[in-house]
């Protein structure tokens, strides 16, 4: 009998028969041999299964499987059901267009075997087009520990947490799953609800993942208003602060964040979802919704005198 694998790598795919084979190849290299790989098609309508047969037939770690009624369609389920599929010590989630760097798994496992570790962070890179096979091999590399002290960052995108570019350790998810109603920012939720449950971590400087960028992915439509993708990151947006809020972490300048966000999302009342939230005194939120305001003066003034200065 196969002993369980150390790595469940959890893979979802929607009509992406063009380039997930370049992607399980590129998992089936890594150096590190340890791992099973769990597909899950979220229903989609092409050829998918017939192109990726040849691999399933020949490679028992790679397992394929349609997504059940019992997880939301979307991202968020597929991934759900992957965890619950899931049998390795460590847990972590590949795109079906994107490669993995040939060392990702070995240089992650070989960091989280230090117990007080739950998660390696790592670097990723974009390409275009077709991807350049020029790997560095080497195993040289800074590292620094991630804490819940570091949540702001990730909120604030000052320190990324891209969904395929953290390994995680199994326990992590056994209170903590994808909200699978979020279309958008769904990760960015999640990630920084298990760092802040107190979870640590550590980042290592080195280029791990090449994720493949095109219009049809989620962020694409984000960045292209979408309104299901903009209408997710508010309800996203509105779970993170109710998680902050009950963990005691809820800081001034991460609400002032926040609200300056939702200048931009005046149609969703984000504002007054955030202020509403946050149970404020009279003084307390009063305070804010000035604040509100005056931003959204200055912005617009802003715009303006930049685009004088540009004249």
């Amino acid at each position: 009998m196969m002993s369980a694998p150390k790595v469940s790598i959890i893979m979802a795919t929607y009509n992406r028969a063009d380039y997930i084979v370049e992607s399980l190849l590129a998992i089936q290299n890594q150096t590190f041999d340890s791992w099973e790989c769990i597909i899950i098609d979220d229903g989609g309508s092409d050829n998918t299964l017939e192109v990726i047969t040849p691999l399933l037939e020949k490679d028992s770690r790679f397992n394929f499987y349609k997504r059940t009624d019992k997880y939301i369609k979307g991202l968020p389920g597929c991934r759900n059901f992957g965890i619950d599929l899931a049998q390795g010590d460590c847990i972590i989630f590949f795109d079906d267009d994107d490669i993995p760097h040939p060392q990702n798994l070995e240089l992650c496992v070989k960091e989280l075997t230090d117990n007080t570790i739950y998660f390696c962070r790592y670097i990723r890179e974009v390409f275009f087009d077709d991807f350049d096979y020029k790997f560095d091999y080497s195993k040289q590399y800074t590292t620094f520990s991630i804490d819940k002290n570091d949540v702001e960052k990730m909120l604030k995108n000052e320190l990324p947490f891209n969904s395929c570019a953290v390994m995680w350790k199994k326990e992590c998810f056994e209170k903590n799953r994808f909200i699978e109603t979020l279309m958008y920012a769904e990760e960015w939720e999640l990630y920084s609800r298990i760092v802040s449950s107190g979870y640590n971590g550590i980042s290592i400087d080195k280029c791990l993942f090449y994720g493949r960028k095109h219009q049809n992915s989620n962020t694409g439509e984000f960045y292209n208003d979408n309104p299901i993708r903009r209408k997710s990151y508010v309800d996203a947006i509105l779970n993170v602060i109710e998680n902050l809020k009950d963990k005691n972490l809820l800081s001034n300048s991460i609400i002032r964040y926040f609200l300056l966000v939702a200048l931009n999302f005046k149609e969703f009342s984000l504002s007054k979802k955030i202020i509403t939230s946050l149970e404020l005194s009279t003084f307390q939120r009063i305070k804010w919704v000035v604040l509100y305001n005056f931003w959204g003066i200055k912005k617009p003034v802003y715009r303006i005198k930049k685009k004088l200065l540009k004249k």
